[in-house]
């Protein structure tokens, strides 16, 4: 294909309607048709970047390959696609306003009035258009964040009005994404909140090519001819987008309502070929039809809201269906660990993760976790701040250390075997400055690690300002914590792991970031096979007690 087609997906009536699975079930199917396609999200909040945003606020923060701090959403495009993504498939309204103040001081608008209109709208479009110039691609897909009529989405969706027309009707379309409520004290459904929203887009100057509703019933005929007539769109072109059991099942919903078609027929693309969905729809099967089930602990301090550990559900998710097992993960707070509660919160399950985070909240309830784990045998699993979790507790309780710690938690601790790296010590801006992005590992041979991956050397993500403290790796190793994985740059250590435990593996690296459906994370894959083998050993350990 000679030029890049574009997708702009935006959506109104509510927030969280699920324009990323949208996106990336669209995007799927158009990859499935052999089609090069890749997802970027527009975030209109001010914040440069989500990584100093609180998980409760936005979810958990997606670290890409590049070591951009994203949104959440990249992590369904990678998941779905395969593929990677990069600070250019991210931008925020604060990115785009730092780049224009800084091009302004340099004098680069030769003394301007300096405007959102075209110098903010212009760097948008520049933005989109990144993925779509460096001829990788066939089709980029924008995600505009936000509702139509918010204030702070107004410049994005100026951009599109602007781009669509530049483009022109074959090389971009709209995919507006709806609500179409249903209101039990009348018994039906509702097209008029669809109707304002679409009224909304085009007092802004953009006309929807397709409609892509959410609803809780089925859209009969009437209602879809009713949309198509109101919102000037074809009938065939309004889509439902019904509650689906699992995301997995919409690009399969998506394919079913002909979404890909009509995209492709509104971008004059060619249309002849079936979407190969062999490999997804194996991972389904696998998923909706486990033949045992496994108990996992996932102990964190931001459990209440789910999405701030997604991209690990997820990988729970894809690690599940290559076992054939369903992962039944139970939220455990942080904070509500302690020697009266555990027996009670940690007993029964299979096997314990110590979740990610910052900040010394919670921190006490993730070490007796792990040192419930160790002892009992249980298979264990901790990433970044729970692999630092691990060495904590080993060092008090094993080396006997005391008051051993982190000096992220208590910076005057006589032994600090979690510290600081030297390069960071300076650092006081706190936006971007961790260590981010993959970096490699050297893997020790006949290792858990080793075995887990069949390689010598990975690369995996990192985000994190604190690390082991070589000062105590002799220490450490003699009493049985190996450490298993080392950055050749750094000397660093990445992976511990202990010599006389069925499965206990600390990561201080983000393996959940690199889970997809094709591809499954190995690490998981494995923590989940242990949790299974851990959970037949228990039950055949009862049967011979009775």
């Amino acid at each position: 294909m000679a030029d890049t087609k574009y997708i702009f997906v935006t959506g109104g009536v509510s927030s969280s309607l699920g324009k990323g699975i949208i996106a990336a079930s669209l995007a799927k199917l158009l990859q499935a048709r052999g089609f090069k396609t890749t997802i970027q999200k527009l975030d209109p909040y001010i914040n440069v970047d989500p990584g100093t945003l609180n998980p409760y606020e936005h979810g958990e923060c997606y670290v890409t390959e590049d070591g951009a701090e994203t949104d959440l959403d990249l992590g369904h495009y990678e998941r779905f696609l395969n593929v990677n993504t990069s600070q250019a498939n991210n931008v925020t309204t604060g990115r785009i306003y730092q780049s224009v103040i800084e091009k302004e001081r340099r004098g680069e608008f030769l003394g301007k009035t300096v405007q959102v209109v075209p110098h903010i709208t212009n760097e948008i479009k520049e933005r989109i258009q990144i993925l779509g110039k460096n001829g990788d691609y066939d089709i980029v897909i924008t995600e505009i964040g936000g509702t139509v009529g918010d204030i702070e989405s107004l410049p994005y969706i100026e951009a599109v009005r602007q781009l669509k027309w530049e483009l022109g009707d074959d090389n971009a379309l709209v995919i507006h994404l709806t609500l179409v409520p249903y209101l039990s004290a009348a018994g039906e459904l509702k097209t008029k909140p669809t109707q304002h929203s679409v009224k909304t887009l085009m007092e802004s100057g953009i006309k929807a090519d397709i409609l892509v509703c959410r609803t809780e019933h089925e859209l009969s005929d009437d209602i879809r001819r009713k949309l198509a007539i109101f919102c000037n769109v074809r009938q065939e072109a309004v889509i439902q987008s019904i509650d689906a059991p699992t995301i997995y099942d919409v690009p399969n919903m998506m394919l079913k309502e002909g979404l890909d078609t009509v995209t492709l027929k509104k971008l004059s693309l060619p249309d002849d070929s079936t979407p190969n969905l062999d490999g997804w729809n194996q991972f389904l099967q696998r998923h909706k039809n486990p033949k045992a089930e496994v108990h996992i602990g996932l102990i964190g301090k931001y459990v209440e809201l789910q999405d701030s550990y997604k991209s690990i559900l997820e990988a729970f998710i894809h690690a599940g269906a290559e076992n054939e097992v369903y992962v039944n993960v139970e939220y455990i707070h942080s904070e509500f660990i302690n020697d009266s509660t555990i027996h009670n919160k940690i007993s029964h399950l299979d096997g314990v993760l110590v979740a990610p985070g910052f900040g010394e909240r919670g921190i006490e309830g993730k070490i007796d976790a792990v040192r419930y784990a160790r002892e009992n045998d249980l298979p264990f699993l901790g990433i970044c701040l729970g692999m630092q979790m691990a060495v904590i507790e080993f060092a008090r309780n094993v080396l006997q250390l005391k008051g051993a710690n982190s000096t992220e938690m208590d910076a005057e601790t006589k032994h600090p075997v979690i510290d600081l790296m030297e390069a960071q010590k300076e650092v006081t801006h706190k936006g971007g400055t961790m260590r981010l992005g993959a970096w490699d590992c050297e893997l020790t041979k006949d290792s858990i690690i080793h075995k887990v991956y069949g390689e010598d050397m990975i690369k995996e993500r990192h985000r994190h300002r604190y690390e082991y403290n070589n000062k105590y790796k002799e220490q450490l190793e003699n009493a049985g914590m190996l450490s298993t994985g080392i950055n050749p740059e750094t000397g660093l250590v990445e992976i511990i792991e202990l010599k006389d435990h069925p499965w206990f593996v600390g990561v201080q690296y983000h393996p959940e970031y690199k889970s997809t459906v094709a591809n499954p994370h190995p690490l998981f894959v494995s923590f989940v096979k242990a949790a299974h083998e851990h959970s037949v050993k228990q039950k055949n350990a009862k049967m011979a007690q009775k």
